[in-house]
């Protein structure tokens, strides 16, 4: 189970519809990233880093990615994911299953 820090809990909102990337890296990390639109159409982006123990290792979250659609945020978001687990020098930390 996951351990959410408070940059997420800063950012979840349950009455906004999101979609979701979940990912399991070969390290044994978890990437969570969060894409939504916002009550006035912006685009917001929310990118966890968990240890395999469920504890947050990075979290961050942007309140607006302007020009960008959620599907383009989405994808952005995966891969700064990948690269903050890969600037922690997990080995294995740059792809997934």
């Amino acid at each position: 189970m996951r351990t959410r820090g408070q940059t997420y809990l800063n950012w979840v909102d349950a009455q906004l519809h999101c979609r979701t990337h979940t990912e399991v890296l070969d390290s044994g990390l978890t990437i969570d990233v969060q894409v939504r639109l916002s009550r006035v159409g912006a685009t917001q982006l929310f990118i966890g880093l968990y240890g395999q123990n469920g504890l947050p290792i990075h979290e961050e979250a942007y309140q607006a990615r302007p020009g960008q659609s959620m599907t383009t945020a989405l994808l952005w978001g995966v891969s700064r994911a990948r690269d903050v687990a890969a600037s922690h020098g997990f080995p294995g930390a740059a792809s997934g299953r």
